[in-house]
């Protein structure tokens, strides 16, 4: 089994690093962190271009076809430059209708998403705060061959520019899962601010919504190990962007170290500063190693 980059994916680090450093430079970051819902369409539509929306969609439906250890190396470049876009909340809302969706339903959602003309975000976390199959309390109530929702999701990633959510809700003792649209009528989102200014959240609410049969992702199976799935692939994600950011962090740290002079030397050169800095690095890889273990895991779906 190794670990190590491929050529392919090595490139798509380097691209990736020299887009963000030419397009999206630390002012451009603070400027989009200004902004009501921290998003830049042109930039957006660049990454488009790039194949980066589409990267785990298969080529069928528009995307490139790769697989969750090259969106690992993607996302590590994008929070090492703490990128202010959608991307992992639409990699994930594709994730979903890729594993759980109809043919019918990926033909009709993921090409939008992989052209960016569409952005996907999980709406998951409701009032009691727990993520996972006991925390969905939204309940379904069954309308002819469909269900209507009322109630609300808490701390949805990017709610204010998504177009498509991807809903879990209770129908009698399954849990089912819902392409709701944010065009759809009854369908509301309100910001919330929070420490991170790159990433915008708003709570979702849900009055009467109508949810057809074609809105269902009939594939989820057990909705509970669907549920599981999704936690497990945002754990992934989320943990690439921490490690790009870790890793950027110990790189300003380590050239303070080495600029920094006191009594006639760079304070790198002194024990107490050194060590912890190896220590630092070591950290870093050690997580780096972790997330790519993890990553080929999702992809793969090993036992």
């Amino acid at each position: 089994m190794n670990f190590g980059l491929t050529d392919e994916q090595q490139i798509l680090s380097n691209v990736a690093r020299r887009f963000l450093d030419e397009r999206a430079p630390m002012s451009t970051v603070r400027d989009v962190m200004e902004s009501p819902e921290a998003f830049d369409d042109k930039l957006w539509s660049a990454m488009a271009e790039l194949g980066w929306l589409g990267l785990i969609i298969d080529d069928e439906y528009g995307g490139v076809g790769l697989g969750w250890v090259d969106l690992a190396v993607l996302l590590e470049e994008t929070g090492r430059g703490l990128l202010p876009a959608p991307l992992i909340s639409t990699s994930l809302a594709a994730a979903a209708i890729s594993d759980f969706g109809s043919a019918d339903q990926k033909g009709r959602y993921l090409p939008s998403l992989a052209d960016g003309s569409a952005i996907g975000t999980l709406a998951l976390l409701e009032d009691g705060d727990v993520l996972g199959p006991d925390g969905i309390a939204l309940a379904g109530v069954k309308e002819g061959g469909g269900y209507r929702l009322s109630g609300s999701k808490r701390f949805v990633h990017d709610a204010g520019v998504a177009t498509l959510f991807i809903v879990p809700f209770r129908a009698g003792s399954e849990i089912l899962f819902a392409v709701v649209q944010s065009s759809a009528e009854g369908v509301s989102s309100q910001s919330r601010r929070t420490m991170d200014e790159t990433k915008r959240m708003g709570d979702l609410t849900l009055d009467n919504v109508l949810v057809t049969p074609d809105d269902v992702l009939a594939g989820a199976g057990d909705g509970a190990s669907a549920l599981a799935r999704l936690l497990d692939l945002a754990a992934v994600a989320v943990t690439a962007e921490m490690i790009g950011a870790m890793d950027r962090a110990r790189e300003i740290t380590t050239q303070y170290a080495k600029d920094r002079i006191q009594f006639g030397a760079p304070i790198g050169k002194y024990q107490g500063v050194k060590h912890p800095l190896a220590e630092m690095y070591v950290d870093v890889e050690t997580s780096r190693s972790l997330l790519y273990y993890a990553a080929w895991c999702v992809g793969e779906k090993p036992d």
